[in-house]
């Protein structure tokens, strides 16, 4: 068997793994799961050892980043002071295939003691752990089918799987949005596509090249070298955007009319009503729009027709938008 066959097909055991934990869950055990998670007023608060518990962080880094307040507790942290983040509004979800591991086990008492909720992940219905839950979700799988009997591979595709769609569960229960998400990913790609407006990349003031329309040509070209964005914008006499003039439309304008260039004016050369937009749009719409036309500098205009400055696609790189 080729290697490309081996890793097929182990991803083919582990998606039919997840469609058979699908089709075995308890709809009862489920939907209180959910009714706890969702009511939960305090935080939800994960918890494993070894692979489950880095299955365990997983899921508890992706209720965050979707609304649901979440911490990771390492269990064996826990039974050495960590349980004072606990309080009695906290949910716990505990992931364990086994559900019988010493350090998981030890901090029990503490949760049973205070009254807070317990729900477990375990792939073993008789464990300690699933006795001692509230909610039991199995996540039950075939050793034989793990790498050497033992290696946890299907067992941690099927708790992360469960994990997350519980996760998304909450996320479409609570309406949360593209936009709520890009809150919390304020660094991200995602966070900076839809929280960057134009006005915040802009060029403007001091910064912005301007003429007017019967400006000599010779002078809209010193403009546009003295701030350096490769164009300039044409407005008229009370600030309205009449065009622009950028690199491409200087050399085009030379060869057609080459040592008579000089005599004549920015409006002559300029390419009248470019493509523009408003300065509260998202930075991403202005990056579709000049991807749209092959444009790569953009007049910010507000709803009058005023100019108030210009986009420049490298400022849409330089912010990560891109």
């Amino acid at each position: 068997m080729s290697v490309f066959e081996k890793v097929k097909e182990e991803l083919h055991k582990e998606a039919s793994a997840i469609l058979q934990v699908a089709e075995k869950l308890d709809p009862i055990q489920v939907e209180k799961a959910f009714a706890l998670l969702s009511g939960c007023k305090g935080k939800v608060v994960l918890t494993g050892i070894g692979k489950a518990g880095i299955i365990a962080r997983k899921i508890s880094a992706t209720l965050a980043s979707t609304g649901t307040s979440s911490i990771f507790l390492h269990a064996a942290e826990g039974i050495h002071g960590d349980l004072g983040m606990l309080t009695r509004e906290d949910v716990v979800l505990a992931v364990s295939n086994s559900g019988n591991t010493a350090e998981l086990l030890a901090i029990i008492p503490f949760i049973k003691f205070n009254s807070i909720p317990l729900i477990s992940l375990t792939g073993n219905a008789l464990s300690q752990l699933a006795k001692a839950s509230d909610v039991v979700l199995l996540t039950q799988v075939d050793s034989a089918l793990e790498p050497l009997g033992m290696v946890p591979t299907l067992s941690t595709t099927v708790a992360l799987a469960l994990g997350d769609a519980l996760a998304i569960a909450l996320l479409k229960e609570k309406s949360f949005s593209l936009q709520d998400f890009a809150l919390f990913h304020p660094g991200g790609v995602i966070g900076k596509r839809l929280l960057l407006k134009v006005k915040d990349l802009m060029h403007s003031g001091a910064e912005l090249p301007v003429v007017v329309g019967d400006t000599p040509l010779m002078d809209s070209i010193l403009e546009m070298s003295g701030k350096k964005l490769g164009c300039t914008l044409v407005l008229d006499n009370v600030g309205l955007l009449k065009g622009i003039i950028t690199d491409g439309d200087l050399r085009r304008q030379i060869q057609e009319k080459k040592e008579e260039l000089l005599i004549f004016t920015a409006e002559d050369c300029m390419t009248a009503n470019p493509k523009s937009i408003a300065p509260d749009e998202l930075a991403v719409a202005a990056l579709n729009l000049m991807e749209r036309y092959s444009i790569t500098m953009l007049p910010v205009v507000e709803a009058s027709g005023k100019a108030v400055g210009i986009l420049h696609m490298h400022d849409l790189i330089r912010a990560g938008v891109v």
